[in-house]
């Protein structure tokens, strides 16, 4: 069995581990002095934390089972305090742990409880989709949604470590995985372009589980994340780049209810990214973008009449800083940059050009 390990360094490293099989790798990563030890997971999806469940239980550990809502429904502050009375009831001390098992809405809510249970208990991570592996599982951002918008309460808490076990991928909606393919992309464009290669290579292999350089795609975007969270775990500048198409991808999520997929909205915001880049003087690599996820099966557009609400909720963005609007742009492919209080010209513009 071949394990990878991608060391995300900074004030509390951790290791992310990658390999098919590797369940017996998560004893190692909650570490010494841990006894009780809560599951959150998808309640629909049993069999995915049942495994997990069973390889904790035959350790040794007393096991807390805590399902959840499936998806963006688990992030919000009801089901958070639900889980805060659970591990009340369970007894979950400082020394106990959390795992979150799941896909990113899964693994943002684990998170977020563990780092406010007790100001901050250990917490793994054990990532099953695509989307949480390469993205949300690794970073130590946690966070649930409001009304007013995504992810706009949260904590920064790194994980003790996080496990991505491959077995999980085939079992995946295929809609779902391609979904995932957004961010493994944006890593292309924001700093390693050997994985927009890989993909341009054989877009139809990069679809599947199974293509053949799915692990190097994975492997490769994990370790773009851990370099850039390992040197800025709080945003406080250099992390800002991972957000490159989110502004735009997070006000649709928000115009759609949360019912469109995470990557498909990314999708269309790294589009709106590349027009601002091009628009703005700076790289104009719309076409390889709009070419890119096409190949794959992701949207490029979105409908022209949503500007004005979009918009509305583009100004709630976590990157702006008072009446500032900020977006992350492309001076060049692997070269982001920083586009502040762009005119409101440039803004519709961009859209205009996105939604064509």
């Amino acid at each position: 069995m071949s394990v990878t390990r991608i060391t995300v360094k900074g004030d509390s490293p951790y290791d992310v581990v990658v390999g098919t099989g590797v369940l017996g790798e998560l004893p190692g990563l909650l570490g010494d002095g841990v006894r009780t030890v809560a599951v959150i997971h998808p309640a629909t999806l049993p069999e995915i934390s049942r495994p997990v469940c069973d390889a904790l239980a035959k350790s040794g550990y007393d096991v807390v089972d805590l399902p959840v809502p499936d998806g963006e429904q688990a992030k919000s502050v009801e089901v958070a305090a639900g889980l805060w009375s659970a591990l009340g009831r369970y007894g979950v001390t400082r020394s106990d742990a959390v795992v979150g098992v799941g896909g990113g809405a899964t693994t943002d809510l684990a998170g977020f409880v563990a780092g406010t249970w007790l100001r901050g208990i250990k917490v793994v991570l054990v990532p099953t989709t695509l989307l949480a592996m390469v993205d949300a599982a690794v970073g130590g951002k946690n966070g649930i949604d409001t009304p007013e918008g995504k992810n706009l309460v949260g904590t920064f808490l790194p994980p003790a470590g996080v496990l991505c076990d491959l077995a999980t991928l085939p079992s995946m909606p295929r809609e779902d995985y391609v979904a995932g393919l957004a961010e493994v992309i944006k890593g292309g464009f924001i700093a390693d372009p050997t994985i927009l290669m890989l993909i341009e290579d054989d877009p139809e292999a990069a679809t599947r589980p199974e293509g053949e350089h799915t692990r190097e795609l994975i492997e490769r975007k994990i370790q773009v994340k851990a370099d850039v969270v390992g040197a800025d775990l709080r945003e406080a500048g250099l992390r800002e780049i991972l957000n490159y198409g989110h502004t735009l991808a997070h006000a649709i999520e928000r115009h759609e209810g949360y019912r469109m997929r995470h990557g498909e909205a990314v999708a269309i915001g790294m589009v709106y990214a590349a027009e601002l880049s091009r628009l703005s003087g700076r790289a104009n690599l719309v076409e390889r973008t709009r070419s890119i996820l096409r190949a794959v099966g992701l949207p490029t557009s979105y409908r022209a009449d949503a500007w004005p609400e979009l918009r509305e909720h583009m100004r709630l963005d976590k990157k702006n800083r008072g009446a500032k609007q900020r977006f992350v742009v492309l001076d060049d492919l692997a070269k982001p940059a920083r586009l502040e209080d762009p005119a409101e010209e440039l803004l519709e513009a961009a859209y205009k050009e996105t939604a064509r």
